[in-house]
């Protein structure tokens, strides 16, 4: 390849991938000044000059003009410099022409590395800048396929590869090759093939944003978000909050007829949600986080934060839930110790208590809670 031809090449190259030239020439540079010292043995430092408009190729080495000399492979003193160049001065560096013989296919091989890795590195740059904002949304993509139980996803129209790894996954879903499906953008990350994002459906980032999609409340910000928790493909408990009060919270998250929340309901393949109205009086939110059961009594203890719930002994296994799922959730959703009692065992703790000795009663009582069953 003659100079023309490389130069050539270059504006070829911007022309069709817009990336200027200038954009591979620095790194161009020093690619082939270390690749001439290392296949002609040279100990000096050397240094390459690309010259598009003359199509010129320059290999020089040179050595620094110094006060002391240190290192005489890269250094010269002013004295032996001025010798060379009369007008030589401090830092100025003092250059010897090197002919690149039989360099020109050593050039040509240093050139494609450097200019395929730029390559890499500006369509990583461009995919990451692109797919930035995306982070914390919801996308659609297709299944590319699935490998160890990890689900790789393709986005149409871009270079990002999305994960989903097994953790991220609904349980109760299958996923086959070429099935679209919404996935929630946890983060971007760089690899040597390329970006990847990080996608999920199990994470509570995905049902937050289904509701933001449904309900125009929310992503308006008149009904806030205050608490999502999930058990993933069987039940959500999420805590809403009206700033207005002239917004009906529950019923803007239901929608009419039940339609807004029966279309997220069916995206995550008929996983129970309870939609809780926030309260910041610990007896009424503890009552209400126990949906879809009916709740008697809440009693609690703010030193250890735990509360201690009285419902009907037909609803003691509603209240617990299967497996004690419900009454996991209502506590991780309010952040409180609940204990569940079922009216009958608490009438019996109390009598036999009153037999022994006096109890001073701690907390208080919550009666009538709004319950909320979408079940």
């Amino acid at each position: 390849m003659t100079n023309k031809d490389f130069f050539l090449a270059l504006d070829a190259l911007e022309q069709e991938k817009g990336i200027s030239k200038e954009y591979f020439m620095e790194a161009l540079q020093a690619a082939l000044a270390t690749a001439y010292r290392r296949n002609f043995d040279v100990v000096k430092p050397v240094e390459v000059e690309l010259k598009p408009e003359k199509n010129s190729i320059s290999i020089y080495a040179y050595q620094t003009v110094v006060s002391e000399v240190l290192n005489p492979d890269s250094e010269i003193s002013l004295a032996d410099a001025r010798l060379i160049k009369k007008t030589a001065r401090l830092g100025d560096k003092i250059k010897e022409e090197l002919s690149p013989k039989e360099f020109g296919r050593i050039a040509a091989g240093t050139a494609k590395q450097v200019i395929t890795q730029r390559l890499r590195e500006k369509e990583k740059t461009s995919a990451y800048g692109e797919f930035e904002n995306k982070v914390d949304t919801l996308i659609t993509g297709k299944v590319n396929r699935v490998d160890a139980g990890i689900v790789y996803v393709e986005f149409p129209g871009t270079n990002i590869e999305g994960i989903m790894n097994e953790y991220d996954q609904i349980s109760t879903e299958k996923y086959n090759v070429g099935d679209r499906i919404k996935v929630y953008v946890k983060k971007l990350r760089e690899t040597a093939t390329g970006v990847q994002a990080i996608v999920s459906r199990s994470n509570a980032g995905f049902v937050k944003k289904l509701f933001e999609i449904e309900v125009p409340e929310i992503s308006e910000g008149v009904v806030e978000v205050i608490n999502i928790v999930r058990e993933v493909g069987y039940r959500t408990k999420i805590a809403i909050a009206s700033r207005d009060p002239n917004v009906d919270a529950l019923g803007a998250c239901v929608g009419a007829k039940g339609v807004r929340v029966n279309n997220i309901v069916y995206e995550l393949g008929g996983e129970k949600i309870d939609i809780i109205v926030w309260s910041n009086d610990p007896f009424e939110y503890i009552a209400r986080s126990l949906s879809p059961a009916k709740v008697i009594s809440v009693e609690i203890d703010e030193i250890t934060k735990s509360a201690r719930v009285i419902v009907p002994d037909d609803k003691l296994s509603l209240a617990i839930g299967k497996g004690g799922q419900n009454v996991r959730l209502a506590a991780r959703l309010t952040n409180w110790k609940i204990d569940v009692k079922s009216e009958s065992k608490a009438v019996a703790e109390a009598t036999e208590a009153e037999n022994h000795t006096d109890v001073d009663d701690i907390g208080g009582i919550f009666s009538g809670t709004e319950d909320i069953n979408l079940d």
